[in-house]
């Protein structure tokens, strides 16, 4: 049998020819190798959504998004926009409570993966596929969604030294791979509020993630329209390293096997926020998951499930307390609102 090269191989052979290369470029090359190929969603995988815990949370994210489509006039010619839907599972669930509302978009997917693909074509077969924002139809308000988008896009990490800022790069010491420190960084690049940290001290921070965010916000300004971010991290850009790997549900090395595991860091939502709002977008949050699914009424909608299906009291309970309760969810998981200027406030952040 020939030997089959991995993608560890091929980034050894990169480094070698070119030397190390930076953090950013390490993720963006695992994971789009990741992501395309495999499923890596549900017990049988690496990791789990919230759309995966329940259908209640896509159906809320669906009424929050019908409702502030009827509260802005029932514009036409409006788009349900998802970046990154996974298996699709939270698009149908909020499409089916969007039809319920009496709004029925057209549906566009941004996804690479063929894989993940095939399983979003399966539970909403009308949806049109991008491989970017660029190719959006470029007419009409979005309701756009992001859930646990923004988390797996590559960050810079950039450490203090003794002498200044250096950006942390990626290096091979036998089969190995390890940080390695890479060129400098001009302190007026460091927030004033982590300039003095001391040595050892990691910042990380995503220009692919400030970029998706201005994209979003324009298109929603241009055409009317919205967008709700959805994912783990922070309200403020604070010092820490938070890249890390998940593999079969449990943490893993980050450096070993790269291309295996699901690599993410926290989201910076200060910096999103700055982005959308530079761009001219009205920006709302972010709060906690926890707190926008108890506002948008996730306990009555639990209420009516297991009223239509009792058998299935206990185990509603279940999944609503993961999705809200601090120790789980429901303070780590941040919402962030995006709207266009003329739009109303969506619901669900005070």
């Amino acid at each position: 049998m020939p030997y089959r090269r991995t993608l560890a191989d091929r980034l050894r052979r990169l480094i070698a020819a070119q030397g190390p290369i930076c953090v950013a470029e390490y993720m963006a090359i695992a994971n789009a190798h990741y992501y395309a190929t495999r499923d890596p969603l549900g017990a049988s995988g690496d990791f789990t959504t919230a759309p995966e815990i329940s259908q209640m949370f896509g159906e809320l994210v669906g009424l929050a998004l019908a409702d502030l489509w009827h509260r802005a006039g029932r514009p036409q010619g409006v788009r349900y926009v998802e970046l990154g839907p996974g298996r699709g599972t939270l698009a149908a669930d909020a499409l089916r409570a969007m039809r319920a509302a009496g709004l029925e978009p057209k549906v566009h997917f941004v996804e690479t993966s063929p894989v993940l693909r095939g399983a979003q074509a399966a539970r909403v077969p009308e949806a049109e596929w991008h491989d970017d924002l660029s190719t959006l139809p470029d007419d009409g308000p979005v309701l756009a969604v992001a859930n646990e988008f923004f988390d797996a896009l590559p960050v810079r990490q950039i450490v203090a030294t003794g002498s200044g800022w250096r950006e942390r790069f990626v290096a091979v010491e036998g089969d190995r791979f390890v940080p390695a420190a890479g060129p400098p960084v001009p302190a007026a690049a460091i927030p004033l509020h982590v300039r003095d940290a001391p040595p050892g001290t990691v910042l990380e921070t995503s220009p692919a993630s400030l970029a998706y965010a201005r994209l979003l916000a324009r298109r929603i300004i241009m055409h009317g329209g919205a967008a709700l971010i959805v994912d783990y991290g922070h309200d403020r850009l604070s010092a820490g390293e938070t890249l890390q790997a998940v593999r079969l549900h449990e943490y893993a090395d980050p450096w070993i096997e790269p291309g295996e595991s699901d690599l993410t860091a926290h989201v910076d939502f200060d910096s999103l926020a700055r982005a959308a709002a530079e761009a001219g977008a009205a920006v709302h949050g972010p709060v906690a998951q926890g707190d926008w699914l108890l506002r948008l009424g996730i306990d009555a909608r639990r209420e009516a499930l297991a009223r239509n299906a009792p058998e299935r009291h206990e185990s509603l309970g279940i999944a609503t307390n993961r999705l809200v309760s601090p120790q789980q969810m429901g303070t780590l998981f941040r919402v962030l609102g995006l709207t266009a200027p003329a739009w109303p406030d969506p619901e669900g952040f005070s």
